[in-house]
């Protein structure tokens, strides 16, 4: 345990939780090989000590340890970082450049946020993880490398390759040893400790006295979930010590430091959206509801005509409902006018011109049109049905030219 304490010492590290002993641990009895590390935990647990400590304590320590966060890294870009590229390669590749896995050969790499490696990436860092060998962007020849990989991560890696977003023979390479760090509300015990120790780093720095916290606020702090983990709690000590004349904070004053939790909730968007398609998608929902009705009593009315037989009956309902349903759809048919065509239109006023002059045009066929009809009807008794069957029109065009010419 001394050589614990010293290593906590040397890194600045705060708490005695036994799962963050647990973790530092196995970093020590790892450092000394080669193996592959991967780091999990969640955001601002301090994941990033892990490699440094790791580094530190093996043979490489006397060689280049180099940082990357693989999610700060544009796609498109960084098969280059990594790897290096060759002059020519792509646009804007001038001259040769090393990757880090060229320049931290006989060292240590940390890819920070590996689970954000695009899928091509992913398949050049696991043939680097089985031969050490790699290949520049451009290039065809392959290169080696002898560098020790530690990689972290706060995304739950088993869900990422279920979703084939992450390969699962370089999640084993990877993780060969893999070492979990709590998340900061799991390490109840350290977190008044954390707090005081940022609040003097703080006090040092801005040169004024410690702030300190009353019985109240203690237990308020403790009891907070912190979901932005040490990171979050270090942000609030120095808020606090900023911003706070006194330096005796009261579990009130603390609050008012403390995001609320409906801050972490999905937000509920209420009321209707407005937009230019609320109307229209309203009137189409109308008139599929209408069509639906007319056809149901449609249907209605031929279970009548088989049950009752009385056909005279039967058809005088029938055209009364077909008026109904025409009369329905000259309104439907308006309102999608009114709905697609801007009314005072010049392209408007130009049909209404040109239709008007085609009427004009056809009077003679329109007065012939009509005594046709009208003879038709008499001679048929107002029977419609049988009037179109002898003019050869359906029953909804004759329907339209009685309602055109005023029959």
């Amino acid at each position: 345990m001394e050589n614990l304490q010293a290593l906590k010492q040397r890194f600045g590290i705060i708490g005695n939780d036994l799962h963050l002993n647990r973790a530092l641990e196995k970093s020590i009895r790892v450092a000394p090989t080669d193996i592959s590390v991967l780091v999990t935990g969640e955001s601002g647990v301090g994941k990033e000590n892990i490699p440094k400590i790791i580094h530190s304590l093996s043979h490489r320590k006397h060689a280049k340890y180099i940082a990357v966060n693989c999610g700060a890294i544009p796609e498109g870009t960084i098969d280059s970082e990594l790897f290096g590229h060759e002059k020519g390669s792509f646009t804007g590749a001038t001259q040769d450049r090393k990757g880090y896995f060229e320049v931290a050969d006989g060292g240590t790499i940390f890819l920070d946020e590996v689970g954000e490696l695009p899928l091509t990436t992913q398949v050049r860092l696991l043939r680097v993880l089985e031969n050490g060998e790699f290949i520049k962007v451009g290039s065809s020849k392959p290169q080696k490398t002898d560098v020790r990989i530690v990689a972290a991560t706060n995304i739950n890696m088993q869900a990422a390759i279920e979703k084939e977003r992450f390969r699962e023979d370089l999640y084993y390479r990877l993780s060969t040893i893999e070492i979990d760090l709590p998340a900061l509300r799991e390490r109840n015990e350290d977190i008044h400790l954390l707090f005081r120790k940022f609040a003097s780093d703080f006090a040092e720095k801005y040169r004024m006295p410690s702030i300190r916290l009353d019985e109240n606020a203690v237990t308020i702090l403790l009891n907070y979930r912190f979901p932005g983990n040490i990171r979050q709690l270090k942000n609030l000590a120095e808020q606090i010590s900023v911003i706070e004349e006194s330096r005796v904070i009261t579990g009130k004053k603390l609050q008012d430091y403390l995001p609320n939790n409906k801050g972490n909730l999905p937000a509920v968007i209420g009321g209707k959206k407005d937009n230019d398609f609320s109307s229209e998608r309203d009137i189409m929902y109308k008139i599929l509801f209408d069509m639906r009705n007319d056809i149901n009593d449609l249907k209605k009315l031929t279970l009548d005509l088989m049950k009752t037989g009385d056909i005279e009956e039967v058809e005088e309902r029938n055209h009364q409902l077909i008026e109904k349903i025409y009369a329905d759809q000259e309104r439907k048919e308006r309102n999608i006018e009114v709905m697609n065509i801007p009314q005072n239109s010049s392209k408007e006023k130009e049909y209404d011109f040109i239709e008007t002059i085609q009427e004009d045009e056809s009077l003679s066929l329109q007065d012939k049109e009509i005594e046709m009809i009208t003879k038709s009807l008499e001679k048929n008794k107002n029977k419609r049905k049988l009037a179109a069957k002898e003019l050869g029109i359906s029953e909804r065009t004759l329907y339209r030219k009685i309602k055109q010419y005023d029959l």
